[in-house]
């Protein structure tokens, strides 16, 4: 089964309702009451947006799930929007100056100031720390940046390959045990290419004595399958960030826990945090990385 991100050129409400996590009622009225945006309508008379359409709504349901009620939100200009959003990115931040360090970096591609910064904060807080405590808030604030406009996919592919070259580097630092009795299977489905969760997850199993083997970022379902009869596995792990629909995540989350029922399926990010009802006997969610590695 393939689990694809769709094309970003056409959403319904429903699709923009997922993204956003605000209710297509509470967009329509939106729409009507505050001339936001204008969604245009296919021959059916249903709405569609676009990418750019996804962008502005994304950047409203930010500031609107940071408290900012929709009225002031109305009144300011989309520059007014954007500057609102960093100022609440950056507050969020509680190593803002390095943070900020590393994004001037990025967006002058400075390679060897970024390095600089990023081994200094090793230095001063352990891997561990500099990855949770500066790099992540750094990739949220550049996921802030993207939404506003402000950073483009080249600067984010150059911070991403620096840091995924250090992880990279940590993770064959650890050496393997050979003797675990679980096996931790590693892989982000189709259409999913944000990679870092996944690699630094492959670094704190090896760290911690797992037995880990990773596919990395885009696999298909069938590969999967064709892996564990040869190789059996204990344990899977995926983390999804790419914004899907609700529907898309449920029947991938069923899908998986159907094909491998022996297998204990641990699932983070926050597309799989959106899912509601009962999951999969198999299928486990979990919010931080001190739940993964109690995990059994």
């Amino acid at each position: 089964m393939a689990f694809t991100i769709p094309p970003l050129n056409t959403f319904t409400i429903k699709d923009i309702e997922n993204f956003t996590g605000i209710k297509a009622h509470t967009i329509r009225i939106w729409e009507q009451r505050f001339q936001l945006f204008s969604a245009r309508r296919k021959d059916t008379n249903h709405r569609i947006y676009d990418g750019e359409d996804l962008k502005a709504l994304l950047r409203i349901a930010y500031l609107y799930h940071h408290g900012i009620k929709i009225s002031r939100i109305a009144a300011l200009s989309e520059e007014e929007q954007n500057k609102l959003s960093l100022q609440l990115a950056a507050e969020g931040s509680a190593a803002g100056l390095q943070v900020n360090e590393l994004i001037a970096a990025t967006l002058d591609y400075d390679y060897f100031r970024f390095e600089r910064i990023f081994y200094s904060q090793v230095l001063h807080l352990g891997f561990e720390h500099c990855i949770t405590k500066i790099i992540y808030p750094f990739l949220e604030k550049i996921g802030v940046l993207w939404l506003t406009g402000n950073v483009i996919p080249a600067q984010e592919h150059f911070c991403a390959n620096i840091i995924r070259t250090k992880i990279m580097t940590a993770i064959d630092g650890q050496q393997m045990n050979q003797q675990a009795t679980a096996h931790y299977l590693l892989f982000l489905p189709e259409g999913e290419f944000h990679e870092i969760p996944l690699l630094y997850v492959q670094y704190l199993l090896k760290k911690s004595g797992k037995l880990v083997t990773s596919f990395g970022a885009n696999v298909p379902f069938d590969d999967l399958k064709t892996f564990t009869p040869v190789r059996p596995v204990t344990h899977m792990y995926t983390h999804l960030l790419t914004n899907v629909t609700k529907q898309a995540v449920t029947q991938f989350v069923v899908a998986l826990a159907q094909q491998f029922p022996g297998v204990k399926i641990l699932m983070s990010g926050p597309q799989v945090w959106q899912l509601t009802g009962p999951l999969p006997e198999n299928v486990f969610v979990l919010k931080s990385l001190d739940e993964l590695l109690a995990f059994n």
